[in-house]
């Protein structure tokens, strides 16, 4: 069965609520709200303003956690007291309460019985607060999985600072200080971003709704400190309760665009296999690539 993707190519903070609505979907109880809260130095991440609407339509508190890298990569959100600075210096603490999930040990480790490289992913202990979750990806390029988008949400944006050491390493380590001269092939790394991704969305099932925005289109993520400006034109805004599905439809989007900059983008996406990651999220089946956009 094709799963449903809501498209629009306005983006407004009003537009991201439409299509959430559209959904026709109620999240239940205390919803986790994961963002992208930009590291120090990134222009073009998705300002809190923008979200601020969606989140209060959820009443819904942002999540965050601890990166797996620090100084030596220009970032600073490596550990607690550095992290929650920044939350607040990008102003998300001003309008929402902030959960760094993994301020605080330990970390919850759930089992991936089934994963194609991991066996069990390790998320900031926190996350077992919230009843449901809302994923608000910025979908662009990445320096390591060519794109990111909810699944990466899902993976390395829930995991913990250990977690994401595990994913980066194919589960060869947990410390962070060992991960990179360990770091998984590029057939490793999507799949093990595929298997966390799982992990996290087979617990909030039901529970769970997607939405990117593909604007500021860069070839480098969010978590970039120093990062390329954008090569495209914004797109639009898309929702769906499939992480695979509405990943797949950004990147159709991308591939079907006459902007000359898609080039350099799928370039980077290609360059990484960043596409191996929804082809094993959707072979592990808990989304599909198979999808029917609908325009509103």
């Amino acid at each position: 069965m094709k799963a449903k993707v809501y498209f629009t190519r306005e983006i407004t903070p009003e537009k991201v609520v439409e299509l959430y609505r559209a959904l026709g979907v109620e999240l239940p109880g205390r919803v986790a709200v994961k963002v992208h809260s930009g590291e120090r130095g990134n222009q073009n991440f998705l300002q809190p303003e923008f979200w601020r609407p969606m989140v209060e339509e959820v009443h819904g508190t942002v999540v965050e956690c601890n990166t797996a890298y620090g100084d030596a990569a220009g970032g600073v959100r490596d550990h607690t007291e550095a992290h929650r600075r920044l939350l607040d210096e990008h102003g998300w603490t001003k309008y929402f309460d902030v959960d760094l999930m993994d301020a605080e040990g330990p970390d919850v480790v759930w089992p991936i019985p089934n994963g194609k490289v991991l066996k069990e992913d390790h998320l900031g202990k926190h996350i077992e607060h919230y009843d449901s979750l809302l994923v608000l990806a910025h979908f662009k390029g990445h320096p390591m999985g060519g794109y990111g988008g909810a699944l990466k949400q899902l993976s390395i944006g829930c995991a913990s600072r250990a977690g994401k050491a595990l994913i980066h390493s194919a589960g060869k380590t947990d410390d962070r200080y060992k991960t990179w001269e360990q770091h998984a092939s590029s057939t490793e790394f999507p799949e093990a971003m595929a298997d966390a991704a799982m992990c996290v969305a087979e617990h909030f099932q039901g529970r769970a709704a997607y939405l990117n925005v593909m604007k500021n289109l860069s070839v480098d993520c969010d978590c970039c400190a120093v990062a390329e400006d954008p090569c495209m034109k914004d797109i639009g805004i898309l929702a769906s309760l499939d992480p695979v599905a509405i990943d797949q439809a950004c990147i159709d989007l991308v591939v079907n665009s006459d902007d000359p900059g898609k080039e350099h983008f799928m370039e980077r996406v290609n360059s990484r296999n960043g596409i191996h990651a929804i082809e094993a999220a959707a072979d592990l089946g808990f989304g599909t690539r198979e999808y029917e956009l609908i325009e509103l």
